[in-house]
């Protein structure tokens, strides 16, 4: 299963375009905070019993470069938010967990076989013993086709994850199935206000 908060398009488009290459980190722990939507908003991610939130990893280079993980930052925000809902835990959060065994091409404007292609085996769990037995939430900025939070979801799934959810910002194309009860409030049509 994988849900989003909402398009990729309009506002929340550009607060995800600033984040990344604007240097914009504390828009990314309030970005975060938006994906309380989406968990609160579906049930079986609010009766989760301590699951752990998993970060989709940058390779080692491209962290250095940008000098952050986009969706550590929204892991982040998201757990900040729910320790103010009243009735959720507080996961927690396995920022190196999950790593990239090798650099790869960015996805942006690559096929679907050759997005599957570009993440086949790039990901690897280097603390088995944190995921082991539990449900996993893979957060991320943007979901296209699920490639990279697919080729996650395997690797978490072999080191032993009970489970594996994916929660993004973002998805790419209104085609892509979602939770048909959620969609963007309208503070998110209002990003500039909410977020800068």
């Amino acid at each position: 299963m994988a849900r989003s908060f909402g398009l990729y398009a309009g506002n929340l488009r550009q607060a995800i375009l600033e984040l990344k290459f604007r240097r914009r980190e504390r828009l990314g722990k309030r970005l975060g905070e938006l994906l309380v939507e989406v968990w609160t908003g579906v049930e079986e991610l609010g009766a989760l019993d301590s699951p752990v939130l998993v970060p989709v990893p940058l390779h080692s280079s491209r962290q250095r470069e940008r000098g952050f993980n986009q969706a550590h930052l929204l892991a982040e925000g998201l757990k900040r938010r729910l320790a103010r809902v009243p009735g959720t835990g507080t996961p927690e959060i396995a920022p190196r967990c999950l790593w990239r065994t090798r650099a790869t091409v960015p996805q942006t404007g690559l096929s679907l076989t050759a997005r599957r292609e570009n993440v086949r085996g790039v990901f690897d769990v280097s603390m088995p013993e944190i995921i082991r037995g539990r449900v996993a939430v893979l957060i991320d900025d943007v979901m296209t086709t699920g490639a990279t939070l697919s080729a996650c979801a395997a690797a978490l799934k072999q080191a032993g994850a009970q489970r594996v959810l994916g929660l993004t910002l973002a998805r790419a194309t209104p085609d892509f199935p979602d939770h048909s009860g959620l969609s963007p409030s309208a503070p998110v049509d209002d990003l500039s206000r909410k977020c800068g």
